[in-house]
């Protein structure tokens, strides 16, 4: 099975330059004395279209044959991997035609929209959103870049790792949010290949826990389709290649439930002053909530993965 390596993510890092933003890595005094660590926190909810997504998606997008981006693109995702295909076709001239749950939040569905990409409703329970969108591929002959089982999209989302380690140094623990596993197999892969010594650990939602199942059994395990606020977290399977990676390269998985991503989310508007979805905010949630217990001292990274919640889902989250 085709794999990724730290030259790839370099790579990628190249690739992506002056059209993904250098997100800032944030600190906060307040988190320090409530983790007991130095805590580096990786703002990509403020990337372009916010979130992580962008990187691995323009770095794919970026290396298709002219020919194929005057074809097209076709993608599935339940909304920021979404956004990040239909901004980067748009700049690379091609277009873009995106499966979506019809339970995505509007906030998400309008920026698809707004980006100009087509969208194919889908019921994310009963449906298959991998055959629905390979079939539209196949139909009509587009490229599709599926979210995270693709080596060009697990190197783009490695380089949020990469900037994280250059700007903040050697760090002993990396906390990443788990859905699909894209953005941890991509930051494993960078950490791990800077670092070796690194603990990486990933976060996910207790009632989408498909990942930590898989590690523990190891192989795939399948689970229902999670029922979180954590939508972007919401997988039933890890990805075979993404599996193939975190197998090898991920310490820990550690699991938060949706008060404690509620919690992160109040935590973050009221203390660090930034907007962050409930994805976004689970690798926070995890040092709130205990979850995970860094060792007094430790210097810890941790990705805020995204910010893509309107203000009355935020609003309801928040009083939730």
């Amino acid at each position: 099975m085709t794999s990724v390596t730290l030259q790839d993510v370099q790579d990628a890092a190249r690739q992506i330059e002056g059209a993904a933003h250098r997100t800032p890595v944030l600190r906060s005094r307040a988190l320090d004395e409530l983790a007991g660590a130095a805590i580096a926190l990786k703002a990509e909810h403020l990337q372009r279209v916010g979130a992580f997504k962008f990187r691995g998606a323009y770095n794919a997008i970026s290396r298709l044959a002219p020919q194929q981006l005057a074809k097209g693109i076709a993608a599935y995702s339940s909304g920021n991997h979404a956004q990040a295909v239909a901004l980067s076709a748009r700049e690379l001239g091609s277009s873009a035609v995106i499966v979506m749950p019809e339970d995505t939040p509007a906030s998400k569905l309008d920026a698809v929209a707004g980006y100009g990409a087509e969208i194919l409703a889908y019921d994310r329970y009963t449906g298959d959103r991998e055959a629905i969108g390979r079939r539209l591929a196949e139909e009509r002959g587009l490229a599709l870049i599926p979210p995270y089982e693709h080596p060009d999209v697990i190197a783009g989302q490695g380089t949020a790792a990469l900037e994280l380690l250059q700007d903040a140094g050697e760090l002993d623990t990396l906390i990443v949010p788990v859905g699909g596993g894209g953005l941890i197999a991509g930051s494993a892969t960078a950490a791990k290949g800077l670092h070796p010594g690194i603990r990486i650990v990933g976060v996910e939602p207790e009632a989408g826990d498909d990942t930590k199942r898989s590690l523990a059994a190891g192989h795939l395990v399948q689970i229902p389709v999670p029922r979180t606020i954590a939508d972007g977290q919401a997988a039933a399977i890890p990805g075979e290649l993404t599996f193939s990676i975190n197998r090898r390269l991920v310490d820990d998985i550690v699991l938060v439930s949706d008060d404690d991503l509620r919690n992160a989310l109040r935590f973050a508007v009221d203390r660090l002053k930034q907007v962050l979805e409930p994805s976004g905010a689970s690798g926070l949630a995890a040092l709130l909530a205990g979850a995970y217990r860094p060792a007094e001292g430790e210097k810890v990274g941790v990705i805020l993965s995204g910010g893509n919640v309107g203000a009355a889902r935020l609003a309801a989250l928040l009083a939730g």
